[in-house]
């Protein structure tokens, strides 16, 4: 039985939410004070009569307590709802989650220990938690998984234990994982084709997850969560495959808007939003109904009259749930994270493992948790902010974070125009992955204050030879020089013996550093020119459209130019200098990557369509406009001798 607990802090008594009398039981009465209702059990034992408890659970019921104000953030959303990473490891590589190349993993000795992990878990079910997730990577490696579930099943109050899994090793694991008290399970699949299974996670599998649904239904698991991120391009082709599955099986198809994180190279284009997925389900199924949720579900929820099963979006990008949500996360290494997109992160081990008091934790928790915003950014700037990769929605990425050097602000331009758009620059560069470190995504746009108390978002990077290249001088016209031999040819290297257009066969050649850096420069005329000074166009902020626009167009040149080869990129820099002796602005663009071919055409294409966004951000200020001097500034790492135009 559940015990009232009294706590004083500053002076205030604080008490627990109380837990239902019958452990593990779902159905916990549900006062208007207390949170929305949670997700139901298929079933449950019949409640204990007021007769069968002790007098002092009989005053609890009907006296409930309110919610921990420690899992209360300012605007009044209760966190009843706890995701655990169980390990950093994955047993799988998906695109969307991890970088090709892996993540460096926290040392074991960082990790939280399993008695840390109970300590922890303890601690939030007293003060209201009621559902926990065990997430990872992939929880199911770690090998006293089912033993954890089997120590969080005994905690008071706790409702609900689930677990998301990529179900590799779910058909092994879930019967003993059943009896030690797991109740609900997610597993992800981004596809019903095993070749296509095999590219997006960069490994084999496919019949094993398909073998852990089954065994879920088998056992009596019901809604089977499925997880889906849809990928325009990928997977978007299979939305009608995976809700027929959800016929015949007690699925609950779950269809996932891609998400930024660090390493997945997200772009809008490739996200399909939640009304364009369920437009095409509507072409099929007309008669798809919406079903009732909870508040603070994040799902939108349909079923086909008929179906065993139902379908559900998460719609974190084109409709974001940060008004209902009630959701924290602790990472392997033991940070709270108050929000998924968000890059603030607090270390519950480090105080733990100081010897801090369960009064002194909970102070912690609570004003991670006020300061909790009230929702995230937005699908361009998550984009562009410092965040972890997905798999390691686990592990803290130290970086340096001293602010950029730019005009200040006076209270009299309290849209700080004048001052931050007088020849600053603007740049961007994604992550790099450097021997021994991380060298973080800083996009330090040098926003303007929506107001004279608004804070500034600044961003800074490691110091680096192609992140703080000199100024473009709009006089500079040099001719090019070569450091070592540039050999020539008098063939051209696209086309064939007979004249055909041919890629060129860069399988032999070894792979070595390329970088590149190019320009091009928009005389815009006055009128415009003023108009992006004083970030007046109706469109909106010209050079940071222009920017993001030129790193997009760098990442996709090989669609756009035919016999380009794909290559993938480590860092995209951008710079946009306001010019005001010519009315113009000045484009620089740095491309680098390691492999076999260079990033020329990435760095020209990038500086020229950031030239044409330009142009259209302005166009109905003024037609006469030109674009010009769109040139390769340097190239190095070729088999043919570095480039330098001085």
């Amino acid at each position: 039985m559940s015990e009232m607990r009294e706590r004083v802090v500053d002076g205030i008594v604080l008490c627990s939410q109380v837990a239902c009398p019958q452990v593990g039981c779902p159905q916990v009465d549900s006062p208007s004070s207390s949170p929305p209702a949670r997700e139901q059990l298929p079933t449950c034992p019949p409640a204990l009569s007021l007769q069968d408890v002790s007098p002092r659970m009989q005053f609890l019921r009907e006296n409930p307590v309110p919610f921990s104000a420690f899992l209360t953030d300012s605007f009044g959303r209760q966190h009843s709802y706890l995701r655990i990473s169980l390990t950093e490891k994955c047993n799988l590589r998906c695109q969307y989650c991890m970088p090709e190349e892996g993540v460096p993993l926290t040392p074991k000795a960082d990790l939280l220990t399993t008695e840390e992990i109970l300590t922890l878990a303890r601690l939030f079910v007293k003060e209201g938690v009621d559902k926990i997730r065990l997430t990872g990577g992939e929880p199911l490696i770690r090998p006293d998984v089912v033993d954890i579930v089997a120590q969080l099943h005994q905690l008071e109050g706790l409702r609900t234990i689930g677990i998301t899994t990529n179900g590799i090793n779910l058909a092994r694991l879930l019967p003993k994982l059943q009896k030690a008290g797991l109740n609900a399970i997610n597993i992800s699949l981004d596809t019903l084709v095993p070749a296509k299974f095999e590219f997006i996670v960069r490994r084999k599998g496919f019949h094993k997850v398909m073998e852990g649904i089954h065994k879920a239904i088998e056992l009596g698991y019901s809604p089977v969560k499925v997880n889906c991120v849809v990928m325009r391009g990928l997977n978007e082709d299979e939305l009608l495959d995976f809700v027929a599955l959800t016929e015949g099986l007690p699925l609950d198809v779950r269809f996932i808007e891609y998400m930024p994180f660090d390493g997945n190279k997200w772009n809008f284009k490739k996200m399909v939003s939640y009304k364009e997925m369920l437009d095409t389900l509507r072409q099929r199924w007309p008669e798809l109904a919406m079903l009732s949720g909870e508040e603070s579900s994040t799902a939108k929820s349909f079923k086909i009259p008929g179906f065993r099963g139902h379908i559900s979006f998460i719609t974190s990008m084109s409709e974001h749930f940060c008004g209902t949500c009630s959701r924290l996360r602790i990472t392997a290494d033991g940070n709270l994270k108050v929000c998924l997109f968000g890059n603030s992160e607090v270390s519950l081990r480090d105080h733990l493992r100081a010897g801090a008091s369960e009064a002194e934790l909970l102070s912690i928790i609570g004003a991670a948790v006020g300061r909790k915003k009230r929702q995230h950014a937005g699908m361009f700037s998550i984009s562009q902010m410092k965040n972890r990769p997905m798999i390691l929605i686990e592990l803290f990425l130290m970086f340096h974070d001293s602010p950029p050097a730019i005009p200040s602000i006076s209270s009299k331009d309290s849209l700080g125009v004048q001052s931050l758009r007088h020849r600053v620059s603007f740049s961007n560069q994604v992550a790099t992955l450097c021997p021994g470190r991380w060298v973080p995504q800083t996009p330090p746009l040098a926003q303007r204050g929506l107001g004279s108390d608004s804070p500034h978002r600044h961003y800074s990077s490691h110091s680096d030879s192609d992140t703080d290249p000199k100024c473009l001088s709009p006089v500079s016209r040099a001719p090019a020089s070569h450091s070592g031999p540039l050999r020539t040819s008098d063939q051209l290297t696209h086309v064939d013996t007979e004249g055909r257009a041919a890629m060129v066969d860069v399988g032999g050649k070894p792979s070595t550093e390329r970088v590149a850096v190019a320009s091009a420069v928009v005389l815009l005329g006055h009128m415009a020119f003023k108009h992006i000074q004083e970030n007046q166009l109706k469109k909106g902020d010209a050079l940071v459209v222009a920017q993001l626009a030129g790193i997009q167009a760098a990442k996709v040149t090989s669609q756009l130019i035919p016999l380009c080869h794909h290559v993938a990129l480590s860092h995209v820099q951008v710079r946009l200098e306001l010019d005001s002796t010519r009315h113009a602005v000045v484009i620089q663009a740095s491309c680098r990557a390691q492999g076999p071919t260079g990033v020329e055409m990435e760095a020209l294409t990038s500086a020229a369509v950031a030239a044409l966004t330009l142009y259209d951000m302005c166009k109905a200020v003024s037609r006469d406009i030109v674009l010009g001097e769109i040139k390769l500034i340097s190239k190095t790492g070729g088999q043919r001798g570095d480039f330098h135009r001085t």
